[in-house]
């Protein structure tokens, strides 16, 4: 018999294992981690020992027929008892770790039953597929299998009941995951109880062993695609926010680096873009070449616009962040307009514009916060009085003085950013 959907199982669940690794090794000593890899790292083991094909070649390789049986039901209930310590961690409380051993120690005790039972009993005649039907009224090895199902049993039904109670309780992607867990739980419920059926139905003389072949294995691998998602919706809940912030914010920045693409494509200041790069990647090189193009327009900075502008958005918004983005944009704007109109060389100075304070990176000190640039870059993208208050600055600088903007061009600034009949004053 093909055991792929086992190994596919399996694969799933040691994906998830490796998903949570880099967590574990960082933080080896906290128990809910160990539990949850515990829990992978157990259930992807039942799926890979209990694949027709490992069972064939485990039987073979230790000389014992069936010897892959036991060895797959004490990977069960190592799996039983990992469930039952996470949900003792996630409830929490002043005796979890006395609670955990007492599990612990209980399924320990059940793995030794099984191993027992299986010494004292007789199992000539290897069965890969449906050794809990075919065995099912043969003396100890009948014990050993309940002892298995019922274990399964019980640690399947408390979790299912503890993670679906839990997700009343909470919101979000906590709840998901408690749900998705509680769910891949009740497939493993059905999983065992599909099995005790058909081992009663033995003892009556019918056969069910369809439940075994077929009913079990695909609850069992539904439980453990469930599982495995549970596991990681808090991981990745949080990256995937992360990525999409990301990407919304790199959108968010484009028409602030198409402003300046005349200044980073003249003087070669922007940074070959990355290819096949992750959007964390791409959004600091887009950071970057906007950082390049502000310090080159430091020298064309009109600081008393600045100021203007702000004051009359200020008073027409009443928003202060708003008001700066618009009043940077439009000095942005006006810079990248008097630059290109300035020629090759760049006028004297080290960033003094029209302002004359001398302070130097004028643009990078006070707007090049990351959040500052995304408002700066909705200012231009949204906000259609910027162009016209840049367009009414003058455009050329002179070289041997900082540009004076004459009285009337900061009133035409003003008045281009407040709304008609609303007084600046």
């Amino acid at each position: 018999m093909n055991g792929l959907p086992h190994y596919l199982s399996a694969a799933a669940l040691w994906l998830g294992l490796l998903a949570r690794a880099p967590d574990l090794l960082r933080h080896r000593h906290d128990p809910y981690l160990r539990s949850i890899c515990a829990v992978l790292g157990l259930a992807g083991l039942c799926f890979f020992l209990g694949a027709p094909p490992t069972v064939g070649t485990v039987n073979r390789l230790s000389g014992v027929p069936n010897l892959a049986a036991p060895l797959t039901y004490a990977a069960i209930t190592g799996y039983s008892a990992a469930s039952q310590v996470l949900i003792v961690h996630w409830r929490g409380g002043p005796r979890v770790r006395r609670t955990a051993r007492r599990w612990i120690l209980a399924y320990t005790l059940l793995v030794l039953g099984i191993a027992t039972m299986f010494v004292l009993g007789d199992a000539p005649l290897e069965r890969r597929t449906d050794l809990d039907t075919y065995y099912a009224n043969t003396p100890y090895l009948r014990e050993m299998i309940l002892l298995y199902l019922l274990g399964h049993l019980a640690a399947a039904g408390v979790t299912a009941v503890s993670a679906l109670r839990w997700a009343r309780e909470v919101r979000g992607r906590l709840r998901t995951a408690l749900v998705t867990l509680g769910l891949g739980a009740l497939c493993g419920t059905v999983y065992s109880l599909a099995r005790l059926a058909a081992v009663a139905a033995r003892w009556t003389g019918h056969d069910w062993s369809s439940l075994v072949t077929r009913t079990s294995p695909a609850a069992a691998g539904l439980g453990a695609l469930l599982t495995v998602v549970g596991v990681l919706v808090p991981l990745a809940g949080p990256r995937l926010t992360e990525w999409r912030r990301t990407r919304r914010t790199h959108a968010r920045l484009e028409p602030l680096e198409r402003e300046l693409d005349g200044v980073l494509t003249r003087h070669a200041l922007r940074l070959p873009p990355p290819r096949w790069a992750r959007p964390a990647t791409r959004l600091v090189w887009r950071r970057t070449s906007i950082h390049n193009a502000l310090t080159y327009l430091d020298a064309y900075a009109d600081r008393e616009l600045y100021d203007v502008t702000l004051r009359a958005a200020l008073h027409r918004t009443g928003d202060a962040e708003r008001a700066a983005a618009t009043a940077w944009a439009t000095v942005i704007a006006a810079a990248v307009r008097r630059e290109a109109q300035a020629g090759p060389v760049a006028p004297t100075g080290g960033g003094t514009g029209s302002g004359g304070r001398g302070e130097s990176d004028w643009f990078l000190e006070r707007a090049t916060d990351p959040a500052a640039l995304v408002r700066i870059a909705d200012a231009l993208a949204g906000e259609p009085l910027v162009r016209a208050a840049a367009a009414r600055v003058p455009a050329q600088v002179p070289a041997e003085a900082p540009a004076q903007v004459p009285a009337e061009a900061p009133v035409e600034a003003e008045a281009a950013v407040v709304p008609e009949g609303r007084s600046t004053a």
